[in-house]
């Protein structure tokens, strides 16, 4: 990767202005890889409850035990929007959303804090719960594509805020991966032959999350770098990985019927 920070203001000799840059250097996604590995656990469970018809297409069942049923929402369960979040409608969809999670979290660690990876999914996964119950009240949905599509709209402010020190094809590539996601999820809703529908919705309000949660925390100057966290940030990201681990064990709990 070929971003760099300056930790002083340029000098004209090039020796010394290298020895005062800093590269980023590749970290091991710790938050990411724990969230997938709970989304995981979680549709161990998923496929217990709706049996193994429905392992790659499923969780009928499910959906109704923990899943984000707006209807119940409105109705004071509204433990829902988050755990819809956790829960997935079969491997396959399981599938796409652990990719999606690693590439791109393992993006925001590397070139942000991990903190701001857990806070932004967990915002995001609720701002477009929000925005998918506004369009769709009546309807249900689970997975965690909402947080994830954050993580999306996040690297792509990232992108624009640094992009004196990124090269110009970062940027590019995540608006690139959002029109996709866009131009396959209007597809696929419009498909007749479709099993399946995409919460366009839930995603749009993810992808809006992640990005105001950027304009707000990443900076433009290009002498502050954003891996830098405080105390309190670090302690507010442990606090949104844990709710959401959290939101994970009770989603398992409602699944085995113990609440």
């Amino acid at each position: 990767m070929s971003l760099k920070y300056q930790t002083e203001e340029p000098q004209i000799d090039e020796t010394a202005a290298e020895q005062d840059v800093q590269r980023v250097a590749p970290v091991i996604p710790y938050y990411s890889i724990i969230l997938i590995a709970a989304l995981v656990v979680v549709a161990a469970f998923q496929i217990m409850v709706d049996g193994k018809n429905s392992i790659l297409f499923g969780g009928l069942e499910s959906t109704k035990i923990a899943g984000f049923l707006k209807p119940a929402f409105l109705h004071g369960e509204y433990w829902r929007i988050l755990t819809g979040a956790s829960l997935h409608g079969g491997l396959i969809h399981l599938g796409f959303s652990c990719y999606a999670f690693y590439v791109l979290g393992k993006l925001v660690e590397t070139l942000s804090n991990r903190a701001h990876l857990a806070v932004v999914f967990l915002l995001s996964a609720i701002g477009g719960g929000i925005l998918s119950l506004i369009f769709f009240p009546d309807g249900a949905s689970v997975g965690a594509s909402g947080g994830i599509v954050g993580l999306l709209g996040y690297l792509a402010v990232y992108g624009y805020r640094r992009r004196e020190l990124l090269t110009s094809a970062f940027l590019k590539n995540m608006l690139f991966n959002i029109a996709f996601m866009a131009i396959i999820g209007i597809s696929v809703n419009y498909s007749e032959e479709s099993v399946v529908k995409i919460d366009n919705f839930g995603h749009l309000g993810g992808l809006l999350t992640g990005a105001v949660y950027g304009f707000f925390q990443i900076s433009g100057d290009v002498y502050k770098d954003p891996r830098n966290a405080g105390q309190t940030t670090e302690i507010i990201g442990l606090v949104a990985l844990g709710i959401f681990l959290a939101t994970c064990l009770f989603s398992i709990l409602l699944l085995l019927r113990i609440f």
